[in-house]
């Protein structure tokens, strides 16, 4: 079995490639890293595609819309799944200046940054599967666009590990650092069906100076009780089930020292039954969510989480496109089809 190393080198090509990008290195750095018949599993609007159409589907209209654009990686985890499989996962920000649309999303003429969670399951020396999600509310937000509700938690660009240590090269596999992960979600999972806020025993999974960097839409939030106020409150009050049905869903972990990632596409299956989260409706509909998931493990408790949810994707699952929505403000803006609110 490779070691984390070498999977690390088998992306690396690409990683440099998109630090300054440019068309033809990085065409050429994804036509040697993804295998024939490679599957591309993208967060909406874009979806699931071949390999071949990533870069046209997703990277050109992005490198149109940012035509100085950088990768910035934060942090890098390699390893194997409970199955043997080999993933590695990078989350980090794509940044430029925001100097054309993308997605019909308005231009704002500045530097710009969304935050990416990346992971790739490798079969030897190739990439056969890409899970990625890519925060496009962040994008929204600021260029002032988002037409939902506003978010509960802070809105702020996530930090790098405290640690600056996420791209560094480690030898211990993070089994400690994944069983600690699991168990803390086992635990989280217990209330509210099986007890009350106490069953989860957050004080003994997670730092009193934790940071838990949320997506675009609901934000990020700092110790237990930020976590629990502008996060996990409104979320099981919205949906009170998670975790009790896990039909349809997965579950990748990988680990390295104190580094934890977990991929899955989905991997949580839950009921809207209760009201106000993201300031939706209790619809009743049952969603299937994309959420992928970084944590740093310092001292035997999780010190920060970086978490992305396809957010686009579960509005569009209850009736509601944000991407639409925004349109409507497009309408009357100069440039934009004044019928549909697109971008020329």
């Amino acid at each position: 079995m490779a070691e984390p190393a070498h999977h690390r080198r088998v992306i690396l090509p690409l990683r440099q490639a998109m630090a300054t990008f440019a068309e033809g290195p990085v065409r050429a750095a994804l036509g040697g890293l993804l295998a024939p018949g490679a599957t591309v599993r993208l967060c909406h609007p874009f979806g699931t595609m071949p390999g071949e159409r990533f870069y046209d589907t997703a990277y050109a209209p992005l490198l149109a819309a940012m035509p100085d654009l950088e990768r910035r990686d934060a942090i890098v985890v390699a390893g194997h799944d409970e199955g043997g499989a080999a993933w590695i996962g990078a989350c980090g920000h794509y940044a430029g200046t925001f100097a054309r649309p993308f997605l019909d999303i308005a231009p704002t003429g500045h530097m710009a940054a969304f935050r990416f969670h990346e992971f790739f399951r490798l079969e030897g020396e190739q990439v056969v599967e890409v899970q990625a999600i890519w925060d496009i509310p962040e994008l929204m937000m600021q260029a002032g666009v988002w037409p939902l509700a506003p978010e509960l938690g802070a809105r702020q660009r996530a930090f790098g590990p405290m640690t600056q240590d996420g791209l560094a090269e480690r030898t211990d596999p993070g089994a400690a650092s994944v069983a600690l992960v699991c168990e803390m979600l086992d635990f989280l999972v217990r209330h509210p069906s099986r007890g009350g806020p106490e069953v989860m025993e957050l004080d003994r999974f997670w730092h009193p100076r934790f940071n838990w960097y949320g997506p675009a839409g609901i934000g990020t939030a700092r110790g237990v009780r930020g976590f629990r106020a502008w996060h996990q409150i409104p979320f099981l009050r919205g949906m009170p089930d998670r975790g009790l049905n896990a039909e349809g869903t997965e579950h990748y972990f990988i680990g390295e020292g104190p580094y934890v990632a977990v991929t899955g596409w989905p991997n949580m299956r839950l009921s809207l039954t209760g009201p106000n989260w993201l300031g939706l409706p209790p619809t009743g509909r049952t969603l299937f969510l994309r959420s992928l998931d970084f944590w740093r493990v310092e001292a035997g408790r999780i010190r920060e989480n970086w978490v992305l949810v396809d957010l686009l994707d579960a509005h569009v699952q209850l009736g509601a496109d944000p991407l639409e929505r925004m349109r409507e403000f497009n309408k009357a803006r100069p440039g934009f089809d004044p019928e549909t609110g697109r971008a020329p």
